[in-house]
């Protein structure tokens, strides 16, 4: 046999697919305002700046997309503040090269990400308390990880007093709805489906199977409440 058969399906029926789990934007907001809440009144001081790394994180990953192992290996090397055209206007942006389990890429963030990354930025540079050190390193170190702590207790502790732990069809929520946010939320406002692919590292055929498909924002309805003109019902 010079090649192996075509041994599948003719007729094979096309599987179920759902919805990822992700927060609709009301739930969002409330996720949003729960952390920025917690940052500002953490439940012990000595758990402050976990409070406010996990405000920023979740703010970080809404508007980049990011996996988050692909966040977890965030160096700050790898993220760069830019000012790029955007249409008719300029937007500071992040420029960020992942690395992941899906291999290398890059992405280039919303607006809504610099800000974060700048706050983590000051968090991590050194106090006044040692001159020296001070002196010799006033950024944080190039190969020093942006999220070098896990808050994942914290992060489902809040979702749990919200009641955002599992979305409306009973998916468990994680970390990961927080890409699922960027992504539903760029489709909703009308952004390429090819470059946010790109941008997410991911494919069209991806999103279209877990998310397109499920946004009502996707469809058209000019094109499809479509009549053909009627036949004429008048007496000649």
């Amino acid at each position: 046999m010079d090649a192996i058969p075509n041994l599948s399906e003719p007729y094979k029926k096309a599987g179920k697919f759902n919805r990822r789990a992700w927060f609709f934007p009301e739930e969002y907001k409330q996720l949003n305002s729960a952390t920025r809440e917690r940052a500002k009144n953490p439940k012990r001081l000595d758990k402050r700046v976990g409070c406010e790394d996990l405000h920023d994180h979740v703010l970080f990953m809404v508007n980049t997309g990011l996996r988050p192992d692909e966040a977890n290996r965030l160096e700050f090397r790898d993220v760069k503040i830019v000012k790029e055209n955007v249409g008719d206007a300029k937007q500071t942006i992040l420029h960020i090269d992942v690395r992941g389990k899906c291999g290398t890429g890059y992405c280039k963030s919303m607006p809504g990400a610099v800000f974060p990354f700048q706050r983590i930025t000051k968090r991590r540079s050194p106090g006044p308390t040692d001159l020296q050190s001070a002196l010799s390193r006033l950024a944080p170190h190039p190969t020093d990880r942006i999220f070098p702590k896990s808050h994942r207790m914290l992060f489902n502790a809040i979702l749990a007093e919200e009641g955002l732990k599992f979305d409306r069809d009973g998916q468990r929520r994680s970390a990961y709805c927080l890409r699922h946010i960027y992504i539903s939320l760029r489709l909703m406002e009308g952004a390429d489906i090819y470059q946010i692919a790109k941008n997410c590292r991911t494919s069209v055929e991806m999103i279209e199977q877990h998310f397109a498909a499920h946004i009502k924002n996707m469809i058209d309805a000019t094109a499809i409440n479509v009549r053909k003109p009627r036949a004429y019902q008048g007496k000649f």
